[in-house]
């Protein structure tokens, strides 16, 4: 089936072509200053499902506070999450805390060069895998993201859903066939580059395109319609309340969210599901899960949050309590000028500006 679809390609040549033109176009980006095998391993889990103009900061950010695997391995969780604030994706800052820490005990600090080894590490999938054996280690693996299905869907005029795990087994088929031995990590970023920049999924700029003449979309002018990809399911709509609560000495309640799931580990304001309660009930419902008291006062804003499985609605109100609070791990009042040493998922750093 693939080598059906590829017979018609000289795939020495679309190597050259693709080579070239990243090599002309290619973004200047901090990660690829050098091949550093730990700094590729971070910036991959960074860049997936967030924007590069994103990552960047943030990457050179975490760079700085943590140059070397051993530095990251000996960080405490939350200090990393604080450093991940606003990437979203949380877990990834979890999972690859963890890995480094296995990186460290099994393997002396030095990030394994064996395919197999690396991809039992925790948050390291196939494309991470590939990603790092062929920019790090210039070792021929396959990584197909997104942005590589997108071009090779188009070039090779595939039409299986792109949601479907074959499919995706399928295009790691095409880019191992693809692949450049001589520059693998370059033709990895190649393709991904050239779907970010130029094969895009709408618009894409076919007449500064370098594989435009291998394109069988582009052919029958169909481009926009590749890749095929099934609608997901409709996202679930949780309502909540959120109340910014400030004691007679002037400090804010904020809780942790649980140890697994979403959000795992980071701390919030204190949340009340809505439609469980209603807003009548919002004081004796606090009352009755935090032991005090509380006087709801200004309705400040109301933030809308869309994860990839649902979104919250959120109405944020201030309140005021003049009862003690028996704080625990997971919950106390902080004075203001130290909510910043906590770290919070995106929704609750926008409260956290109505906060003067």
């Amino acid at each position: 089936m693939s080598n059906e679809t590829l017979q018609n390609i000289d795939i020495s040549r679309f190597q050259q072509d693709l080579l070239t033109w990243y090599d002309h176009n290619k973004r200047i980006l901090p990660w690829r200053k050098d091949k550093d095998p730990y700094k590729v391993w971070v910036s991959e889990v960074m860049l997936q499902q967030t924007r590069v103009d994103t990552v960047i900061p943030y990457f050179d950010r975490f760079m700085k506070n943590y140059p070397t695997i051993y530095h990251l391995a000996e960080a405490e969780e939350q200090e990393v999450l604080k450093m991940w604030e606003g990437l979203g994706y949380y877990s990834r800052a979890r999972n690859l805390h963890e890995a480094v820490r296995e990186v460290v005990a099994s393997y002396d600090g030095v990030v394994p060069r064996d395919a197999k080894k690396l991809g039992r590490l925790k948050g390291i999938g196939p494309y991470t895998q590939g990603a790092i054996m062929s920019i790090a280690f210039n070792e021929p693996e396959p990584a197909v993201d997104g942005n590589v299905m997108r071009v090779l869907s188009r070039v090779l005029f595939v039409t299986d859903d792109i949601t479907e795990y074959q499919t995706r087994k399928r295009f790691e088929t095409f880019a191992r066939q693809l692949i450049s031995d001589d520059s693998p990590g370059d033709f990895n970023q190649a393709l991904m580059e050239l779907g970010a920049l130029i094969c895009k999924p709408k618009n894409p700029i076919c007449e500064d395109c370098p594989l435009q003449s291998y394109c069988k979309a582009k052919k029958e002018n169909i481009q926009e319609e590749l890749p095929v990809k099934t609608r997901p399911k409709k996202q679930r709509t949780i309502p909540y309340v959120a109340l910014l609560i400030q004691n007679k000495a002037g400090e804010f309640l904020i809780e942790q969210r649980p140890s697994e799931g979403l959000l795992a580990n980071m701390w919030q304001f204190p949340m009340v599901p809505i439609t469980e309660i209603g807003y009548e009930h919002i004081s004796s419902w606090f009352l009755a899960e935090y032991g005090i008291e509380i006087e709801l006062s200004d309705n400040i804003t109301n933030i809308k949050h869309v994860f990839s499985h649902l979104i919250w609605k959120v109405d944020v109100f201030m309140a005021k309590t003049e009862d003690d609070f028996a704080e625990t791990e997971r919950a106390k009042f902080v004075p203001k000028q130290y909510l910043e040493e906590y770290p919070f998922p995106v929704p609750h750093l926008k409260m956290k500006e109505f906060i003067k």
